[in-house]
């Protein structure tokens, strides 16, 4: 592999037993030293850190400016991109940008509706959608633009994408998850996962289609800070199966103890990810508590990670 054009990411992947990624999300304001300090704060934790594109559609800090903030810190950086706010012309501009400034991992994603933004007045674009992102990043990658013309040099991105096991028609997402394969994506973030029996289901369905051969599968994990939390989830996120045996731990954990036994739930399913057939690693969601991504990490015995030389232990925060 060249080394000039291959991801930390892509080699962590090819070459340890099982790899982790971690969710930054960037600051509504232009402070960079929140990138810092949060990239300071999960470094030693995981191969990757993805920045989010303006999360749930509202305005945040560029995921490429804070992928630029991350490598001056040494931080292997993933970009995602989604489709609702620009068309194919402003991403293919941006991703020429970020891969001249070093970015290798992007995410490819179809992106949260604004309605339920901060702009929810704003116009949407959504000229292609995630599969079509995929394809056009694949493009580029082989030396063209979306339109056909050549591209030289061309750049090289490892190209992730997206899955969620838990929206239905179930029998389905397997199905999809092939298009985004076949369109070009090399690595895959699942949605986070509570219901580990129906994603072994699912995942017994990816490995009878190969997919698993022909992509890495990160699967999504993120701890719980209160039974509020869970029935949330439970109740009012699509796509999202929390079981009730999960919302009645919580219900009955003593307040003080909530946070401790949402990453002790947590850890848990990191162990169980271990144990299935076709995973590559785990991509950990802390929805805004970065603070608690070592102490999974460390309960998970996840750490160190191979890239980090430092032999001493890493400091415990507190559960904030």
């Amino acid at each position: 592999m060249d080394e000039q054009y291959t991801s930390r990411l892509e080699q962590a992947l090819r070459t340890t037993h099982f790899a982790v990624t971690a969710e930054l999300g960037p600051p509504k304001n232009a402070d960079a030293e929140v990138i810092r300090a949060k990239g300071d704060l999960l470094r030693h934790c995981a191969d990757a850190l993805n920045i989010t594109d303006n999360q749930t559609a509202i305005v945040r800090m560029s995921s490429i400016a804070g992928a630029q903030l991350l490598m001056q810190q040494g931080i292997e950086p993933v970009i995602q991109m989604t489709c609702r706010d620009r068309n194919r012309i402003a991403m293919q501009s941006d991703l020429l940008g970020a891969h001249a400034l070093g970015v290798r991992n992007v995410l490819c994603l179809t992106g949260d509706h604004m309605v339920g933004g901060n702009h929810p007045e704003a116009r949407k674009v959504f000229d292609l959608d995630s599969v079509n992102l995929v394809a056009m990043v694949r493009g580029l990658n082989e030396g063209k633009f979306q339109c056909g013309e050549e591209l030289k040099p061309a750049p090289r991105f490892f190209i992730g994408a997206v899955e969620n096991p838990f929206a239905p028609p179930y029998e389905f997402r397997p199905h999809r998850l092939k298009k985004k394969i076949d369109a070009g994506a090399q690595f895959i973030q699942t949605q986070m996962i509570f219901n580990v029996t129906r994603f072994k289901d699912f995942m017994a369905h990816v490995c009878e289609l190969d997919l698993h051969e022909r992509a890495f599968i990160l699967a999504g994990v993120g701890p719980l800070k209160s039974p509020g939390m869970a029935r949330y989830m439970r109740d009012n996120v699509a796509g999202m199966e929390m079981p009730d045996e999960l919302v009645k731990r919580m219900e009955g954990t003593p307040k003080d103890k909530w946070r401790a036994e949402g990453i002790n739930i947590c850890v848990e399913i990191i162990e169980q990810m271990k144990d299935i057939a076709g995973i590559a690693g785990v991509h950990i969601m802390s929805i805004e508590w970065e603070e608690a991504v070592p102490r999974i990490a460390a309960q998970a015995k996840l750490l160190p990670r191979p890239h980090e030389l430092e032999t001493e232990d890493v400091a415990q925060p507190a559960l904030h």
